[in-house]
């Protein structure tokens, strides 16, 4: 899915243009670009939560060369989906593999 396929499936649950359902996605992203940057975690209740995770420096290997090269510590941004949601995919795909045995 594509985030013109969700603005398009949310235009037509709201009501509101296209345009306007952008805009607000559009806020959305950029906002929580923002807090991530800030370093703060943005939970949705029942869906789940983005946050930063400071990776530490490490010594990784160049497969060409063989040699060592040092890789600095770096903060990545990590999704963990909350556990309702976790269970609803596996049950619709259990289901569907179930369905697709008989």
């Amino acid at each position: 899915m594509k985030k013109s396929d969700i603005v398009d499936s949310v235009a037509a649950a709201t009501g509101l243009t296209k345009l306007e359902t952008e805009a607000v996605v559009d806020g959305l992203l950029v906002t929580i670009v923002a807090a991530l940057e800030r370093g703060e975690a943005v939970d949705f209740r029942g869906f789940g939560s983005f946050r930063v995770k400071q990776r530490a420096p490490r010594m990784a290997r160049n497969p060409k060369s063989g040699e060592s090269v040092p890789v600095p510590e770096q903060h990545v941004p990590v999704f963990v989906v909350a556990r309702g949601v976790r269970r609803k995919i596996d049950d619709a795909f259990r289901t569907r593999a179930l369905l697709e045995d008989l």
